[in-house]
């Protein structure tokens, strides 16, 4: 069995609920037509808990990683796969591994809109990004992005269920990987990613969480 490449610590599991809830909330406030009180609480209801909860967050803001690292430093969350289930920021997708390729879909809310109804493409990119590093991680080889490139084909609808398929090979010290996203038979983008095999022993040692 392949033995999956990470690095970090897992996201505390609040965290899963809460991108849902942020990514949702986006999207509907920026469908709103007008203001309203109801928002205008909600913003200081948020600037309050960010206050509350930065007081107990670390005061540096640089990753806890290396042999030089501090405890005023915060914890590195590892991003080998499924980012977007702890950081709204980022896609969330539905990946998993069939043998040496990987298959899932995709739907992308309001918030990631670029030009009416499409997703930004932008967006596609930072998708592609991380879809194809949970590949060559589940499959345990990966490393540092060499070139990431992609193909705007047609436009890609948002909130419309969208089916990701990747492969990848592994030559001469580099890893090439590509996917394609697709509604029904149609290609709307395609990326690609080439990397440099990485060395497992090279990597920084991350400190755990604080207890």
């Amino acid at each position: 069995m392949v033995e999956r490449w990470s690095f970090g610590e897992s996201p505390l599991p609040e965290l899963a609920e809460l991108a849902v809830v942020l990514r949702d909330l986006t999207s509907t406030v920026l469908s709103l037509e007008r203001s309203s009180p109801e928002l205008e609480e909600l913003i200081d209801v948020l600037r309050e808990a960010q206050h509350g909860l930065a007081k107990t967050a670390p005061r540096d803001p640089s990753p806890r990683i290396g042999d030089h690292a501090t405890d005023d430093q915060r914890v590195y969350i590892d991003h080998s796969r499924d980012i977007g289930e702890y950081n709204p920021c980022f896609p969330q997708y539905e990946f998993r591994i069939e043998g040496e390729e990987g298959v899932g879909t995709v739907e992308f809310p309001v918030c990631y809109e670029g030009p009416p109804g499409l997703v930004h493409g932008g967006f596609l990119a930072v998708f592609f990004d991380c879809v194809l590093q949970h590949l060559n991680c589940d499959l345990g080889l990966t490393g540092k992005t060499a070139e990431l490139s992609l193909k705007f084909r047609r436009p890609t609808p948002l909130l419309t269920p969208l089916a990701v398929h990747a492969t990848r090979s592994v030559e001469d010290g580099r890893i090439r990987a590509q996917a394609e996203l697709r509604l029904h038979d149609k290609v709307l983008c395609e990326g690609l990613m080439v990397a440099a095999v990485g060395d497992r022993s090279a990597l920084p040692a991350v400190s755990p969480r604080r207890a």
